[in-house]
């Protein structure tokens, strides 16, 4: 993109896991970001299994996991992701990001500006759930 492409709003919420929600603990593990006028929905995901391990040793990180995969499809329009899957960009991101009282919960819903969403996508991945690199 060169620099004189317009950058655009996008909207972008980090995905939680709550492994026991009564506690209230939570550990980013995944980012979705939706630009309207890029047409475009993503997400990156990723669960520490240490880091879920810390909140609660009997979380099963498999099934954490596959429901984390499970939004990722869903983002995607993946075939096997049901109807939601198959809703427009902007029904699915508001579909992921309606508060639930879930293992999986989306945090609230933030804006900025940019030139690439995927990057962004990247961008916010690394800084809010990835593990910091000492």
């Amino acid at each position: 993109m060169s620099a004189t492409t317009p950058r655009e709003t996008f909207e972008y919420a980090v995905l939680r896991v709550v492994p026991r929600v009564e506690r209230g603990e939570f550990l980013n593990a995944g980012v979705l970001v939706y630009c309207r006028q890029r047409d475009y929905l993503g997400s990156r995901v990723h669960l520490d299994p240490e880091r879920l391990r810390a909140l609660d040793p009997t979380a099963d990180a498999s099934a954490i996991g596959r429901a984390l995969q499970a939004a990722a499809d869903v983002c995607a329009a993946d075939p096997g992701a049901g109807a939601a899957g198959r809703e427009a960009l902007g029904s699915r991101f508001r579909w992921l990001t309606a508060p639930r009282s879930t293992v999986i919960q989306p945090g609230p819903v933030h804006t900025g500006l940019t030139v690439d969403p995927d990057a962004e996508a990247d961008r916010l991945f690394g800084l809010l759930v990835l593990p910091v690199e000492s």
